[in-house]
Formats: structure tokens, C-alpha cells, sequence
């Protein structure tokens, strides 16, 4: 469960198999004591603790886990694409701006050049 997709905030380095044990009950005392300590620190954890024993079937944590995480990569892949497309749009319009203004840079200057060599 480690990478930018998961729901777990990465700020609180809980590891999902302790996190396991410690709701079926067969976590050891290091265990049990380091996920109460961080239960204690962040009311974040706390509150995921106390749904999750909610759940009497560990497989059925699993399976939700796992759609949480699927649900939050599709919204962020759809937001990233839009993004992306987004700055390639604006950077043709980019482009056209900056080669019309010096299409007229040249133009203006061709235009006052040969107009002060007539009258000169």
C-alpha cells in the first residue's frame, strides 16, 4: 500500500499487516503499543482504527482498501490528463501570440525603414 494512490496519510508510517494484526488481536505487545501510541498522535488514525473494527472480516478490509485506492487512482488520472491537456492547449496559444507580435515587430519596423528612406 506504499506510493502516491494510498488512502493512508503518509505523514503516519502505519504498516497494514500490523495494522491487521492488531484488529484480529494477534499483534504482539510492540505492536499493539506502537499503533495505540500512534492512535493517540493523530486523530486520523484513530478515527481508521475504530471503522475498521467495525469490519468483522479481514478480507472484506482488503477488498475495500483495494477499491478506495482504485477509485482514487482513476480521479487522479482523469485530473492529471486534463491537466496535461490543458498546458499543451495553452501553449500553442502561447506560441501564436508570440509569433504574431514579432511578425508585427518586423512589419513595423519594415514599414517606418522604408517610409524614412523615401523621404530622405
Amino acid at each position: 500500500m506504499n506510493g502516491l494512490h494510498d488512502i493512508l496519510e503518509p505523514e503516519n508510517p502505519i504498516d497494514p499487516d500490523e495494522l491487521m494484526r492488531y484488529l484480529e488481536g494477534t499483534a504482539s505487545e510492540e505492536e499493539r503499543f506502537a499503533i495505540e501510541n500512534l492512535m493517540a498522535d493523530s486523530s486520523f488514525v484513530n478515527d481508521a482504527v475504530e471503522g475498521l473494527q467495525g469490519f468483522a472480516d479481514p478480507v472484506q478490509i482488503a477488498k475495500l482498501t483495494a477499491e478506495l485506492n482504485k477509485q482514487l487512482h482513476k480521479q487522479t488520472e482523469k485530473k492529471r490528463k486534463r491537466k496535461n491537456k490543458r498546458k499543451l492547449a495553452d501553449q500553442n496559444w502561447l506560441l501564436i501570440a508570440i509569433l504574431a507580435i514579432l511578425f508585427l515587430s518586423v512589419l513595423g519596423y519594415l514599414i517606418i525603414h522604408f517610409s524614412l528612406v523615401k523621404h530622405a
